[in-house]
């Protein structure tokens, strides 16, 4: 697919956890059942709910991602983990792509997973002169949390999306992220990219200053 002119990528994590098989009436134990022997059964689940971490990147054409940071169960995300799917999974992608990397931007927060040395020092390689990041070309302004993408569109999206189907294993609880993404138009993402210039335009004019909550219209 042909890309043209500037292309911003921004890109997060975030943890969503399966639902859970009981209703809150049996969780509560209210449900029981009258035996005259003892069944000795024992009935093994898990304490909390399983989760995963994806990993995905909004750009005007689309969502793009779907990397699931496990090693057969969850992990947690290290600087070693963020790297590897850096030049294990986003670098390939990035050479599929029919555009020039001076035309990408990358843009992530400044969590420090994404902002130790060997981190930095690939994606310079990757988009050299490109970052906006902490440590990056262009600073990422940390007193503003819900700034990116990801995080005031993408996260709430995905979740209100993915638990309406009520996942309640893991294989399907990462079957219907996959799902849910794909089916995310490219029209709506453009629109999340223009909400986002506009966006950057009130932070910009607030001097990074808190500024009140702004609503978009789909």
């Amino acid at each position: 697919m042909q890309k043209t002119g500037r292309i911003v990528l921004t890109v997060a994590s975030v943890f969503l956890r399966t639902c859970p098989l009981l209703t809150s009436d049996e969780d509560k134990q209210n449900f029981r059942h009258w035996t005259g022997t003892n069944p000795k059964e024992l009935h093994e689940r898990h304490l909390h709910s399983e989760t995963v971490t994806v990993w995905c990147a909004v750009a005007e054409f689309g969502v793009w991602g779907r990397y699931f940071f496990e090693d057969g169960c969850a992990v947690t995300i290290t600087s070693t983990c963020y790297i590897e799917m850096l030049q294990n999974f986003l670098q390939p992608r990035l050479n599929e792509l029919a555009i020039d990397a001076e035309d990408i931007w990358f843009q992530q927060d400044g969590t420090t997973i994404h902002t130790v040395r060997l981190t930095m020092d690939l994606l310079r390689g990757l988009f050299p002169g490109h970052i906006i990041s902490h440590h990056g070309d262009i600073p990422w302004p940390t007193c503003l949390p819900n700034l990116a993408p990801c995080d005031f569109f993408l996260w709430g999206h995905l979740k209100a999306e993915v638990y309406e189907h009520r996942p309640n294993i893991l294989d399907k609880l990462k079957t219907v992220i996959r799902e849910e993404i794909t089916v995310i138009p490219s029209d709506m993402t453009s629109r999340v990219m223009n909400n986002f210039r506009k966006l950057l335009d009130v932070c910009i004019r607030s001097q990074e200053r808190h500024t009140d909550d702004i609503i978009f219209h789909k």
